[in-house]
């Protein structure tokens, strides 16, 4: 008995969210939290030398990139093959991986909204925090929307087991709150650029991701007003110096805080490394070539037929761009050369491999060219093709072009396009624009189209419906490939969950 009040336990790990949320200092630790975890490293988070991010499988789905290592990482294989359906069970990791941490940041997320405006802190302070916090929100909601469809939708923190297990909330219920929170966001937050944010969630990248989500929703008006909200912003194209070196496209893969960059995921060797990204750049083989790391692997690599995407004389599709063939290190001679495939030039870091084994690189979730290439094509799909909307698609095939051909020049001939030509030019820019950054499945989704890139005319694409396609392995795409399965270890554990059709 003369031990009870030595025995009594005030767990600081254990706090209520009514006893942690009492001090700015809390409520921007939080909020911080939100920046590294969830949606956000699903996407960029290189934690395994065998595997890319969650989002990477996705690319595996239309056949185009491959995974060199899936015999191991049988997910990428699964997907690639479209046969998830009779998988689900072995492949419940990778829907666990982001259901769990989406979840976790979203729970975070309705405690900062919730306590955050009762802190006695400055009120223009508290409200950026909260709107970041909303802007997080939406973003792990809709990474699950995309991701599974129908999901549940808490919007208050858990403090207690009461109502802890939810059904699922319909699809445009989901996408009403994200619209909702990024609104709010984008009406709070600072207009400037995000490196000049202290590298924080800034009005243009809230804008940004509010394009994105009207554009997967086909709401086309909308995605058009917040794209040239983005457009109109102090962001702008990387400019070529030349077409090797200091291409904007080097620069890109180069260069922290571009005006090119919307928003971005932070690196530094001392706090947050890049981890394994550097030796997605390689095959295994590579391993001879540098002795920083021991693995390499192409987890997310393109097919030879993705890269017929491109004209001969795109420059994205020269050596040492977004892709390459060919590596000799500089301070031993030793060489690497792929003499099929190619490596991936845009997730090469020369100091990582040469020197320190650390990545430093940020990782771009939006780019201006994002931005110019959702208000050519919302333009054109809500109000038909204009001078405004072909000057935005030109910005982008002028830089890309080897021949000194103009924006003016561009402008003058996709005017004279159709509708329907002039947005498939819009998809199939995407593809080249964007090729290792894991938006390819999201296109498919959103407009029920598959890219079938010519086998023998480099630049030739046509489209037809993604349900009955097949993909570049000659998998043919179901119904039930347009969704993940939930996890066999989510529905055991809620009993008010059911599992998306098509699968067991």
């Amino acid at each position: 008995m003369g031990c009870e009040g030595f025995l009594d336990e005030n767990s600081k790990s254990s706090k209520t969210a009514g006893d942690y949320y009492k001090t700015e200092a809390q409520a921007v630790a939080n909020v911080n939290y939100l920046y590294r975890n969830g949606a956000p490293r699903r996407i960029s988070h290189a934690a395994s030398a065998y595997i890319g991010p969650n989002v990477s499988v996705n690319g595996m789905l239309t056949g185009y990139f491959t995974n060199s290592y899936e015999g191991q990482e049988i997910v990428c294989k699964y997907a690639r093959e479209l046969t998830r359906q009779e998988h689900t069970s072995t492949i419940s990791n990778t829907m666990d991986n982001a259901w769990d941490n989406c979840y976790a940041s979203i729970n975070v997320a309705n405690g900062a909204i919730a306590y955050i405006p009762k802190i006695k802190m400055d009120a223009a302070r508290a409200a950026k925090l909260v709107a970041e916090a909303k802007f997080f929100r939406a973003f792990n909601y809709f990474y699950l929307v995309k991701f599974f469809g129908a999901v549940p939708m808490p919007t208050d923190p858990y403090e207690s087991l009461d109502n802890l297990y939810l059904k699922r909330t319909e699809v445009p219920t989901v996408y009403q709150l994200i619209e909702t929170d990024l609104k709010e966001a984008v009406s709070v937050l600072p207009a400037v650029k995000f490196a000049d944010n202290g590298h924080r969630i800034t009005k243009f990248a809230a804008a940004m991701m509010l394009t994105s989500v009207y554009m997967q929703q086909g709401k086309y008006v909308e995605a058009a007003e917040y794209a040239k909200m983005v457009v109109a912003s102090p962001h702008s194209l990387t400019k070529n110096e030349d077409l090797a070196g200091n291409s904007a496209y080097n620069k890109l893969r180069l260069i922290d805080d571009l005006d090119e960059v919307i928003y971005a995921q932070e690196y530094d060797a001392a706090i947050n490394n890049g981890s394994w990204w550097p030796t997605y750049a390689f095959s295994s083989s590579a391993t001879k070539t540098f002795n920083t790391y021991s693995i390499f692997e192409r987890v997310y690599g393109p097919t030879n037929r993705f890269l017929n995407v491109y004209e001969k004389t795109d420059l994205r599709i020269q050596p040492n761009q977004f892709f390459h063939w060919k590596y000799v290190n500089p301070k031993t001679g030793a060489e690497w050369e792929s003499k099929d495939l190619a490596g991936c030039w845009y997730y090469f870091d020369e100091n990582a491999l040469l020197n320190t084994g650390k990545a430093t690189k940020d990782w771009n979730f939006f780019r201006y060219a994002e931005a110019l290439l959702d208000a050519a094509e919302a333009i054109a799909q809500s109000t038909g093709v204009n001078a405004e909307a072909a000057g935005y698609l030109a910005q982008i095939k002028a830089r890309a072009n080897m021949n000194g051909k103009t924006v003016e020049a561009f402008t003058a001939e996709l005017q004279t396009f159709s509708k329907e030509t002039f947005i498939r030019e819009c998809w199939t820019e995407r593809l080249r624009e964007f090729p290792l950054e894991f938006k390819i499945w999201d296109d498919c989704i959103r407009t029920g189209m598959f890219p079938v890139i010519s086998e023998t005319e480099p630049g030739k694409v046509e489209y037809t419906n993604l349900v009955g396609a097949k993909n570049a392995s000659g998998a043919m795409f179901k119904e039930s490939d347009l969704l993940w399965p939930l996890s066999v270890d989510e529905l055991q554990r809620n009993p008010s969950l059911t599992q998306n059709p098509g699968y067991k």
